[in-house]
């Protein structure tokens, strides 16, 4: 294939304020969109003969800034800010070449399974952040569901000790995670589930441009489950077997129809490993050959390091490790890439 040329990035965008919150101008914005197609001879998406699309995972201001509850600093200490300056300008650069931007949004209430909330030991106190509730620590009822939230989730206690008691079972027979306790986070309302402003204005700028209606995912509402994939919950059913949650078989579909597919936001060792993971799963089933049209953007996204309580680097790395070895292209933002003809 040959390579697109790259395009340069408009004057608005300055890589400081990736680590900032502010309003996007939008009406502006779309002047200034109208001008770049112009100057740019930027055509339709709708025109693309072949169609490419960039998954961002929770690029969100609770991950991305420092100053929020779950900011993804990786090895370097600034991580997701870092990451997110490369990805602006990745954005606007192959702005004539990404045909659909797809951001999915992190989407949490206060009583969900991975809130301190939900959780009490015998001296009535919550887990803090960072605990990892284990299937022995459940079994000895070292923790057990705060019996204060059975009204608000409409549930029988009986049935939530046996809901928490299976799920937690269901993680340590498959592998997954440890249940983990995270702060407050990606609250639905708040400034932190917002989208970084920065990459906010670049999406828009690309929607306008390219005339590309963005396509936002919510994630991880269920106070049932967690839900670090965008693609699937971590668990489907309950004790009884009655389904509790179902894969996003519409968005399943719908990035695999892609003639390629770019993948990058946080957190690399979290819903970025597991979002890749689902979609594996799905390409294995189908055809292992499709693998080959993921490209993983390495220095768009970052591990959770917690600095003495945490760290999943290593975790993150022998995911994407797996990952190119299934047969899906680990690249940098900077690379020249195939996909872009």
């Amino acid at each position: 294939m040959t390579i697109a040329k790259q395009r340069s990035v408009p004057s608005f965008y300055h890589p400081a304020q990736v680590a900032e919150v502010y309003r996007v101008p939008y009406q502006q914005r779309a002047i200034d969109a109208a001008s770049w197609r112009q100057e740019q001879q930027i055509t339709p998406a709708s025109r693309d003969q072949q169609r490419v699309g960039l998954l961002l995972i929770d690029v969100q201001n609770t991950f991305c800034l420092p100053e929020f509850e779950l900011f993804v600093g990786g090895v370097s200490g600034m991580g997701a800010v870092e990451d997110n300056q490369r990805l602006c300008q990745f954005i606007y650069r192959h702005l004539g070449s990404i045909t659909e931007i797809i951001p999915t949004l992190d989407s949490h209430t206060a009583m969900q399974i991975f809130h301190p909330i939900f959780w009490v030991n015998e001296a009535q106190q919550h887990p803090t952040p960072g605990t990892m509730i284990t299937l022995a620590e459940v079994q000895r009822g070292m923790w057990q569901i705060n019996p204060e939230l059975q009204s608000g989730l409409r549930q029988d206690l009986q049935e939530l000790k046996q809901h928490v008691l299976h799920y937690v079972s269901k993680l340590s027979a498959e592998g997954k995670y440890p249940l983990t306790i995270w702060p407050y986070h990606s609250m639905v309302g708040g400034i932190g589930h917002a989208l970084v402003s920065a990459v906010e204005e670049a999406i828009f700028f690309h929607s306008i441009v390219r005339h590309s209606p963005t396509n936002f995912e919510l994630k991880g509402d269920n106070p049932l489950t967690e839900n670090y994939s965008v693609l699937s919950p971590e668990v489907l059913a309950a004790a009884n077997g009655q389904a509790i949650a179902q894969k996003n078989i519409t968005l399943i579909q719908k990035l695999l129809d892609f003639d390629y597919l770019i993948i990058a936001g946080q957190a690399k060792s979290h819903c970025v490993a597991w979002t890749v993971e689902n979609l594996l799963t799905e390409i294995q089933a189908l055809d292992p050959g499709l693998a080959q049209k993921i490209y993983l953007l390495e220095d768009c996204t970052s591990s959770v390091v917690i600095p003495g309580v945490v760290d999943f680097t290593e975790q993150g790395d022998l995911a994407f490790q797996r990952f190119a070895e299934a047969g899906m292209n680990l690249v940098k933002s900077t690379e020249d890439l195939p996909v872009f003809s």
